[in-house]
């Protein structure tokens, strides 16, 4: 029974590390855009996306990230087995490729605060699908476990990157266009 209140805990904190991180790279979005805007407007816009990152950083997305990874150590503690299939490393694997994931966003929240802007927006609407396909390659891995044809699921998957990408390109040239527009 502790194993599945874990596995619940796990699910949970899951849900909410990826809401963070979703949202978290959003904000970086909006704070390098606003660095078009006056002056006047840039004086009161970084200070409240600063702060709106480092709380959302800090009270919702680490918290939920720890809890997630001892969640997951919990289930390996009391099962483990889990280490002896093959899609749990494969898990595994898309599990640390998240965890540099969440630290490169906290890079980026760090390098904002101080002012330097190195990503674009666009760059960042596009590093913002990396969560998504990290979060479907996992979700896939485990769900399908065993079962999975790998080579079907690389064409999916890849199949799924480019499909994100060309959204991604379709919205700036429709953004863009629009802006001109104005």
């Amino acid at each position: 029974m502790t194993y599945l209140y874990l596995k619940a805990i796990h699910i949970i904190f899951v849900v909410c590390w990826m809401a963070g991180l979703f949202y978290a790279v959003r904000l970086f979005i909006y704070h390098i855009e606003a660095q078009q805007k006056s002056e006047e407007e840039k004086k009161i816009l970084f200070p409240q996306f600063e702060l709106m990152e480092s709380r959302l950083w800090y009270i919702i997305t680490v918290p939920a990230m720890v809890l997630t990874v001892l969640a997951g150590i919990g289930m390996f503690c009391m099962n483990p087995a889990l280490l002896k299939m093959p899609w749990m490393h494969v898990k595994i694997t898309f599990v640390i490729i998240l965890l540099v994931y969440h630290f490169v966003c906290q890079r980026i929240m760090n390098q904002l605060k101080r002012a330097e802007f190195k990503w674009t927006s666009t760059q960042l609407r596009i590093w913002n699908e990396v969560a998504t396909c990290l979060l479907v390659a996992i979700v896939f891995v485990v769900i399908l476990k065993n079962a999975l044809n790998w080579v079907y699921g690389l064409i999916g998957f890849f199949s799924f990157v480019a499909v994100i990408m060309i959204a991604v390109k379709i919205y700036k040239y429709y953004r863009t266009k629009n802006t001109k527009a104005d």
